[in-house]
């Protein structure tokens, strides 16, 4: 992780915090007592300028302690309904436990759909800059109260992920109720060991990862693995560490080597190619021979027709599509600039064939570099 002795406010100024309901909660209720030290942590942060914005999970665990239910409900409309009780309980148990250091807080709940268009994308990062203008720690979570299965973010590993990149964050501390990734299930096996700092995400590491499920929420360690690859392809580090310990936050700023560092990617992806990247869900596809694969992965190219071998799905102009090569891994994102009809047409043609064949070239690539992203980082 960090040499002992680094010191992370040098270089930090915008963190993102995503709090696991197995920090939060305890036997099936919010912890106040883990609320109001993370809140004092976060207190002494921000008196070194550093933003902070919390990714805090805990609603629906909060619900089910404020109903009375011995356990987390079946069924989505159940634990939708214990989301819209507990999300009340969980920003006043943040807005009670900061309010003391003069900080006030205001609460966002987001879905896939605010994250994929990309207006209401700019808007949410709009309204977070303006937030953090104004001094105000803007706590965030999914929505879990309407959301379905076509919006649904997934967990909030994922969700603190997106939220990184949105605001170009330099760091995301991931705080769990493990230490950190351990090569397997630490409160299971004795023999488990801790994985201190991690370049590149293993298979082996996802499929001991899946092992290792969470306690209350949806997102186990599989699920901060996931979150750690999108932020290693965008260049941003992130930290895996044990929330309830003592001044966990603060040991991470000081540089003591405390759970389990991902080391960024050496591309800083700027907030578009993140957007098209990680924010939105392919159309379709299309499918690279061996020349085109390697002018986009080795030199940046932009993707041409006569480089593509065959069409997958129906989209439409401007529509986000998987490249893929010819043996079907996936090379990276892009956003097309013709129909899957079109491109049927052209593909493997030079692109001063496609007014001869269409009637007309608006452009002369299918995927321009500038809105095309290579995501195959790691393993």
């Amino acid at each position: 992780m960090n040499k002992p002795g680094r010191n992370l406010k040098s270089n930090k100024k915008r963190v993102v915090i995503k709090i696991g309901s197995g920090v939060l909660t305890h036997n099936h209720g919010l912890d106040k007592n883990i609320i109001q030290t993370i809140a004092d942590q976060i207190s002494i942060l921000r008196k070194d300028q550093i933003e902070i914005i919390l990714v805090s999970s805990g609603a629906i665990a909060a619900g089910v302690k404020k109903i009375g239910f011995e356990k987390r409900p079946d069924g989505i409309p159940a634990r939708q309904a214990a989301a819209a009780v507990g999300q009340a309980d969980l920003i006043l148990s943040w807005e009670r436990a900061l309010e003391k250091d003069g900080c006030k807080v205001a609460q966002l709940l987001l879905t896939r759909d605010d994250l994929s268009h990309r207006r209401r994308f700019l808007n949410a990062r709009n309204t977070i800059n303006q937030l953090l203008d104004w001094n105000i720690i803007p706590v965030i979570n999914e929505n879990d109260t309407v959301v379905i299965e076509e919006i649904k973010l997934g967990d909030n590993d994922n969700l603190a992920a997106l939220i990184t990149l949105l605001m170009d964050a330099d760091l995301l501390i991931n705080l769990t109720d493990i230490d950190g990734l351990y090569n397997k299930d630490p409160r299971i096996h004795q023999d488990a060991a801790l994985i201190s700092k991690v370049s590149t995400i293993t298979r082996e590491m996802e499929q001991a990862a899946a092992g290792i499920p969470g306690n209350l929420g949806t997102g186990g360690m599989l699920s901060k693995l996931k979150a750690a690859k999108k932020l290693n392809r965008a260049g941003v580090p992130m930290i895996i560490a044990g929330g309830k310990n003592n001044n966990i936050v603060l040991d991470i700023f000081s540089g003591k080597p405390t759970g389990t560092y991902f080391k960024p990617g050496r591309e800083r992806l700027n907030s578009r190619k993140c957007w098209i990247a990680f924010n939105l869900k392919a159309r379709g596809a299309i499918y690279l021979d061996n020349g085109a694969e390697q002018a986009v992965m080795e030199r940046g190219k932009s993707i041409l027709p006569i480089g593509i071998t065959a069409v997958n799905g129906n989209f439409n102009v401007g529509d986000p599509v998987e490249i893929k090569a010819e043996s079907n891994t996936v090379l990276g994102k892009g956003l097309v600039n013709y129909s899957s009809g079109d491109i049927n047409i052209i593909k493997g043609l030079k692109s001063d064939k496609i007014e001869q064949v269409l009637g007309s070239r608006p452009y002369i690539d299918v995927i321009h570099r500038n809105n095309l992203v290579t995501t195959i980082t790691c393993s």
